[in-house]
């Protein structure tokens, strides 16, 4: 099992009044980081619309720990907070670190796999499921049940 993260740059975009990264700014790190693994693993946008499901967000949850702020160099990962045996239901965990290793917050969002057409939670295609499995699994990880009627 592995990490996989990103670097990211904080900026002036993502500064609030207060001088240093809003709210917004980090759920925007963690759904890039998230897009980049998908891609990374044999789903980039025009993958998903081609089978025609995607990744959708019940719950984010944002702890804050150390203020990041303008040119910060950050570093995101990604790891398997959960999932439900048939894969339709996950909980994904991003982390944000400055640069000097520190923990600026963490992100952990509860989803599902939509059905474009359907409009309902499915089970993803093997491949996903696959890479998914490749994660490192958090210290918190929860099993999830499943959403499908069989």
């Amino acid at each position: 099992m592995s990490i996989f993260e990103r670097r990211f740059t904080v900026g002036w975009r993502d500064v609030d009044p207060n001088g240093h990264a809003a709210n917004m700014a980090y759920l925007e790190y963690a759904v890039d980081t998230r897009i980049a693994f998908f891609a990374a693993n044999g789903f980039p946008p025009d993958e998903f619309r081609r089978l025609g499901f995607g990744p959708v967000v019940k719950t984010d949850i944002i702890d804050y720990f150390r203020e990041l702020k303008l040119l910060d160099e950050i570093r995101v990962t990604i790891e398997n907070g959960g999932f439900s045996p048939d894969g339709s239901r996950f909980r994904v965990v991003n982390s944000i670190f400055r640069s000097s290793g520190e923990l600026a917050a963490r992100v952990a969002t509860i989803g599902g796999w939509l059905s474009l057409t359907e409009r309902k939670l499915i089970e993803p295609p093997e491949k996903m499921k696959e890479a998914w499995q490749t994660l490192n699994v958090t210290e918190d990880f929860q099993e999830m049940s499943s959403s499908l009627k069989k």
